[in-house]
């Protein structure tokens, strides 16, 4: 707080927002002019654009992640897997039950590190690659972000999303 005379020459206590204010910084204080919200607007399109394409494959989207995850490499640990998709344990631990409940995936331990789970397709898992692989592209040509300006975007978010050393906050913190 600081200090500073009023109209008729007194000292008054000035908080920090009558400062943002006598700035007039309050403008760019708008949900529309915060990065926050254009994020948070952004993913919100982005997951109800894949639902109406998952649903009919029984999959929510973080269970897409996943299984685009294994189609890349499997058999995968959980801790690999949750790392990737910046999810933690108490995340991708419920999702990966579904999952084996469905029938896409096994989760067996691994035989050299008993501490260890290794999450795998099954065979319907694996049947699903093409229906998902057209999903991603129908996202792609649906966002009506042409390529080159696609990648520069996920790749700038890929670097905003990973976590900085000594940021104070990981990809697997919750808020809110």
């Amino acid at each position: 707080m600081s200090v500073s005379p009023d109209a008729a020459g007194a000292l008054r206590p000035q908080s920090l927002l009558s400062s943002v204010l006598d700035n007039n910084a309050l403008q760019d204080a708008v949900p529309e002019n915060q990065l926050s919200f254009a994020l948070y607007s952004a993913s919100n399109r982005m997951i109800r654009l894949h639902k109406p394409l998952l649903d009919p494959l029984g999959l929510t989207f973080p269970q897409y992640l996943v299984m685009l995850e294994l189609f890349h490499d499997a058999p995968r640990s959980v801790g690999e897997l949750g790392a990737r998709l910046a999810m933690d344990t108490g995340t991708i631990t419920p999702l990966l039950k579904r999952l084996e409940a469905s029938g896409k995936v096994t989760r067996t331990r691994d035989r050299e590190d008993e501490r260890r789970v290794l999450v795998a397709l099954t065979d319907a898992g694996e049947a699903l690659r093409e229906a998902l692989w057209a999903v991603t592209d129908k996202i792609g040509t649906t966002c009506q972000v042409p390529g080159e300006r696609q990648e520069a975007l996920r790749d700038t978010l890929g670097a905003f999303a990973r976590p900085i050393c000594g940021d104070g906050v990981s990809g697997d913190q919750d808020v809110g």
